[in-house]
């Protein structure tokens, strides 16, 4: 890393980039957790439904599933036709509302996981070029990862509470 008192410009970059890919990660997290949080505020109007729901027609026969691929098609079909007839008993307005939020985590969850593959990358490029075992990946894998989840569920109960004392 460093030879005669200069440090190698290849192990700065690969040290910010370790860093940015695991900001990649934290940040898109922790943005959308906040904002699905939020999202979730307009769900009020939909728990009175839960009582409507379709209890989940006939579950697909576990013979099927000697033969997973039919089986899996099987049970996706019957998912699909209870996820119908409950969107049939929803005013446009709650059908609207579950779709924005699913939406929103379905764009918030592509987006976290190039994050991380981005950051697995980046990591992956540290670790070789310190030539350190497997295990040290794994761990600088996992602690970033940690922090990240830490930090998301850390910020949304502070906000929940500082939101709670406004009202």
């Amino acid at each position: 890393m460093i030879q005669g008192g200069v440090i190698h410009i290849e192990y700065v970059v690969a040290w910010s980039a370790f860093l940015g890919g695991w900001l990649l990660v934290a940040g898109p997290m922790y943005q959308g957790a906040l904002e699905l949080r939020e999202e979730s505020e307009r769900f009020e109007d939909l728990r009175s439904v839960q009582s409507r729901r379709p209890t989940g027609g006939t579950p697909t026969s576990s013979w099927w599933w000697l033969v997973p691929p039919v089986a899996v098609i099987k049970e996706r079909r019957r998912r699909k036709k209870v996820q119908r007839e409950f969107m049939k008993t929803l005013t446009a307005g709650q059908r609207r509302t579950m779709t924005t939020f699913a939406n929103k985590a379905k764009g918030w969850f592509i987006v976290c996981a190039g994050a991380f593959f981005i950051a697995l990358k980046e990591t992956w490029h540290l670790t070789h070029l310190y030539h350190w075992p497997l295990w040290t990946y794994i761990a600088l894998v996992l602690v970033p990862l940690v922090l990240s989840f830490l930090h998301t569920s850390r910020g949304v109960r502070l906000t929940v509470l500082i939101m709670g004392a406004e009202e």
